[in-house]
């Protein structure tokens, strides 16, 4: 049987900013559509953030989540994860609480502070349409993505009850050994969903030799135990999930990763990035993972059981 390849597709993120793409989604009834046709297009799973309504900006409050995260469950059958990432300005108590709430199959999970640059976009975006874009970005400069270790366990503990499982995001090498510190100390148990971020300035870079030292360093912390998936940043997106996928990788998609489809091209829809990414996997002989499938290999309690 051809070996099948989960796709996620996380449809707006907080990185980019409304006044970069008119195709980024902002409202809830956006953000639940895009989503649908992401799972529609064959997303295995959906990566959820909010924003609000009016001006874009990220937006944490299970208030913001709620609309969004019932339309999605009722229009499709797509693994839903919900970030406790949300926005490098928010704080882990603001950031944790509508995975907390609300108890989805997977939420997200970033391993480490890191510097997290966002600052060169305001060298190829003049005019902004809302007063928080360009303080927003210009003010990567100087701060950073906190996730101490406390900030990590405050996480883990705080959604150990509901049954969620987590896509661990490893921006760089030491994220991996971050979590396997947890593992041994049993706060998060395997089968481990890694995700690996690859050009994201502050982080892991997005050359080749990275992809495979990322690869070879998972394997040799978590050998069976894990699912790999990685997501390239902005331009990189589809020449590393295509090494990733022949390394035996699964791959992320969407809006919030990369605004665009083809060189100086906006995606019109994060159902287009991934039916094209669909086009790349299964031309070279494998198939994706439908939701079914994904549960299955993430080990996951089952869209039933969650809070929403």
């Amino acid at each position: 049987m051809p070996r099948k390849v989960m796709i996620t597709c996380a449809v707006t993120g907080a990185i980019h900013t409304p006044s970069m793409s008119p195709h980024l989604p902002v409202t809830p009834s956006q953000i639940a559509d895009a989503a649908i046709g992401a799972a529609e297009a064959g997303a295995a799973l959906v990566h959820v953030h909010a924003r609000d309504p009016e001006t874009g900006a990220p937006d944490q409050s299970p208030e913001a989540f709620a609309p969004i995260l019932g339309v999605i469950r009722q229009g499709c059958d797509a693994v839903i994860n919900v970030t406790t990432g949300g926005s490098p300005a928010m704080l882990v108590e603001e950031r944790v609480r509508p995975a907390a709430q609300f108890a989805p199959e997977v939420a997200s999970l970033n391993m480490g502070t890191m510097n997290f640059g966002l600052y060169p976009m305001l060298n190829r975006y003049g005019d902004f349409a809302h007063d928080w874009e360009r303080p927003f970005l210009e003010g990567s400069r100087d701060r950073p993505f906190r996730n101490t270790f406390a900030d990590i366990e405050y996480i883990l503990t705080t959604c150990a009850e509901n049954g969620t499982r987590f896509e661990i995001e490893c921006y760089d090498i030491g994220h991996l050994y971050t979590l396997a510190h947890f593992a041994d100390r049993g706060l998060v148990e395997p089968p481990f969903f890694v995700q690996s971020v690859f050009g994201l300035l502050g982080g892991i870079g997005a050359h080749p030799e990275d992809v495979m030292h990322m690869r070879r360093t998972a394997d040799r912390l978590f050998g069976a135990d894990y699912e790999w998936s990685v997501l390239g940043a902005g331009r990189n997106q589809r020449t590393v999930a295509l090494q990733a996928v022949a390394l035996g990788g699964h791959v992320r998609v969407g809006l919030e990763d990369s605004l665009w489809i083809g060189p100086g091209q906006l995606a019109q829809s994060n159902a287009e990035q991934v039916t094209a990414m669909r086009g790349l996997i299964e031309g070279l002989g494998f198939e994706t993972a439908t939701p079914a499938e994904a549960r299955t290999m993430l080990k996951l309690k089952g869209g039933d059981r969650v809070g929403f």
